[in-house]
């Protein structure tokens, strides 16, 4: 995905970060300097999301204190009655946190539960998002305490007790109202439960050059327009159907409507031609109600093959309602044989449970399997953070795994991953993943590699579920695409 790390859409783990810190002094902008603009922007968000108070500043240690300090000396400046608390001992701190704190000219407090007697608003500065250890001691009490009291927080960075990198609680962490972060994004804002304790994240520029990038070559990424818009395929005005790709869907014996989303999915994505292979005792049944797709009877396995023997049909979407067994085994093996695009969902993954490294080995071309969270346990190590667990599967598997659920994970075998954050709660509904099935395949017939055609697809998937709204049902999705791939072109004309 060359070119992206020059957008907004980067995200940075805490190390890279420092990094950017770093590389940030080297330029000549000063680490206090970069503290003073963070407090600075900490203060700005707490005035335009409330009016003056009495406001308590919880300051850690470290430099996440640091910002605290720089914080509540604007807060104060700008008329607001600020209370400050440390945790530990104010000769303790270093660096730049030192120098911001020998700046305040207030009282410095010890961490007590009672200081939230006479403050309903806190700015949390205790713990950042490099924490690596969990909260314990007065740092939990407080936290504790702050839950307790359901006291509005405004957090620097993360919620205190918040990976950043994982998006993983460390013990206990707080719900923030909103939560202010610089430079770029982190992972553990998008990724659950993270994404919830974060509340509203504010991005604010702090001077940091986007030349800090530079010494990073990051590897992860917030799913987006910007990371495939320039390569989405778009159709020639002197093109026609056979230029658009051709996408196979194999059908099911029992649960007919499964596949039969699948195809409607990738014709509405844009695919020139979809075939439904479908079992010939239910032929009927598919040919009935796909009017638009060519359904063609399967009596075997040696009827398939045929029908992935003509190089016309450029990608395969395997899985949604094909049932679990050793036909759906073959069938996925016959279409990887081909080395052409190959999309393997539901019965199709769990059809492997038994032989994973099977369908592993078999994989030679473009592929992309989409589990979730119990689907992937049956092929892939379900141990670990979601990132990290996508990104071995893909690993292990050679193809672009994309973990499905609330803050879907996509990840290919080089390392580089995209986190999802556009899908709403309606989205989890019967029958949306074989949508999304037929959406990747769609792109993959289209010609978009197999890492862009994911990202896009799910990007799309849950743009469409918000456009439907509340009563979304599975069926809906292909219908409402249309709007969302108009306004998609509408962005790209703009850009």
């Amino acid at each position: 995905m060359g070119g992206f790390e020059s957008n907004l859409n980067v995200l940075l783990t805490p190390q890279e970060m420092a990094l950017a810190d770093r590389a940030s002094i080297a330029a000549g902008i000063s680490g206090i300097a970069l503290m003073e603009a963070a407090g600075r922007a900490v203060a700005d968000a707490v005035r335009k999301r409330w009016g003056a108070q009495p406001i308590l500043v919880l300051c850690g240690p470290g430099n996440n204190g640091g910002d605290g300090f720089a914080a509540a000396r604007h807060l104060m400046t700008g008329g607001w009655p600020v209370r400050l608390a440390l945790l530990g001992s104010r000769a303790d701190l270093g660096g730049d946190a030192a120098h911001h704190a020998a700046l305040w000219t207030g009282p410095v407090e010890p961490f007590s539960g009672e200081l939230l007697n006479h403050c309903h608003l806190v700015v949390d500065a205790i713990f950042g998002a490099g924490l690596s250890r969990p909260v314990d001691g007065i740092a939990r009490d407080m936290i504790e305490t702050l839950i307790a009291r359901k006291t509005a927080l405004c957090a620097i960075d993360v919620p205190s007790g918040l990976d950043g990198a994982t998006g993983t609680v460390l013990g206990i962490a707080a719900q923030a109202v909103v939560t202010v972060t610089f430079f770029r994004r982190k992972p553990g804002h998008l990724l659950f439960p993270g994404r919830r304790l974060c509340g509203e994240v504010i991005l604010a520029d702090i001077g940091t050059p986007p030349t800090a990038l530079e010494c990073i070559a990051p590897l992860a990424f917030e799913n987006g327009p910007a990371l495939w818009s320039p390569a989405y395929p778009r159709p020639d005005p002197e093109g026609n159907k056979y230029q658009r790709g051709h996408v196979l869907v194999l059908g099911g014996r029992d649960v007919t409507g499964a596949s039969r989303l699948t195809a409607r999915a990738a014709m509405r994505v844009g695919a020139g031609l979809v075939t439904l292979g479908a079992p010939a005792e239910v032929w009927a049944v598919y040919a009935t109600s796909l009017t638009g797709v060519m359904v063609l009877p399967i009596h075997d396995i040696g009827d398939f093959e045929a029908l992935l023997s003509d190089p016309r049909r450029n990608a395969f979407a395997i899985g949604p309602g094909a049932g679990v067994g050793d036909e759906t085994r073959r069938a996925v093996l016959a279409a990887l044989a081909t080395k052409r695009p190959v999309v393997i969902d539901a019965d199709a993954i769990t059809s492997f449970a038994s032989d994973p490294e099977t369908l592993f080995g078999a994989i030679a071309g473009p592929c992309v399997i989409t589990p979730h969270d119990g689907e992937f346990a049956r092929i892939f190590d379900p141990s670990g953070d979601k990132l990290c667990r996508v990104r071995r599967a893909a690993e292990r598997s050679r193809a672009v795994v994309v973990l499905k659920g609330g803050d879907t994970v996509i990840a290919d075998p080089a390392g580089r991953a995209v986190i999802n954050a556009n899908a709403p709660a309606n989205l989890a509904t019967g029958g949306s993943g074989d949508v999304l099935t037929g959406l990747v395949a769609g792109l993959l017939a289209q010609g978009l590699d197999p890492f862009r055609a994911a990202s896009a697809a799910v990007w799309l998937h849950g743009e469409t579920a918000t456009a439907v709204g509340p009563g979304l049902i599975a069926e809906d999705l292909p219908e409402a695409l249309p709007g969302v791939l108009r306004h998609l072109s509408e962005i790209a004309v703009s850009a």
